[in-house]
């Protein structure tokens, strides 16, 4: 079987967006840029075109393919931080020079990208099984 992973798709900034995201997360990197051949439409060519890209080891495609399809809050990426200020640090990061935020850690980047943002210790308080912990499965 092989990989799973998303694919992104940017109307002209898959490149940008990539980079951006890299700079961002830990364990990240920009793993290959496909420039667009003759003939695509909405892409002129040369340009970047698919962006192959890690976040924390996670494989994502990106495509720069024009208006044909928008990103939206049907599809976010999940990240976990350890700290008040990780939270901060990327919080403010991904909402710099365009993004929107939204409510109960969602945020929206300058790219269209959904982004839920929480502390890794969540998940403990959430689900403890003990009769303190506010959220009972049972």
């Amino acid at each position: 079987m092989g990989i799973v992973s998303p694919h992104l798709w940017y109307h002209s900034q898959a490149e940008e967006a990539a980079k951006f995201y890299t700079s961002l997360i830990p364990n990240s990197r920009v793993t290959r840029i496909v420039k667009a051949p003759a003939g695509v439409p909405d892409g002129a060519e040369g340009t970047p075109f698919i962006v192959d890209f890690t976040l924390d080891g996670m494989p994502v495609t990106a495509i720069s393919a024009g208006p044909a399809f928008t990103l939206d809050e049907s599809f976010s990426m999940m990240l976990a931080c350890e700290t008040q200020e990780e939270i901060d640090h990327c919080w403010d990061a991904l909402l710099a020079d365009g993004g929107e935020p939204s409510q109960c850690g969602w945020l929206k980047d300058r790219f269209s990208l959904s982004w839920q943002m929480f502390p890794t210790s969540l998940d403990s308080l959430l689900f403890r099984d003990d009769s303190t912990s506010w959220w009972r499965l049972t």
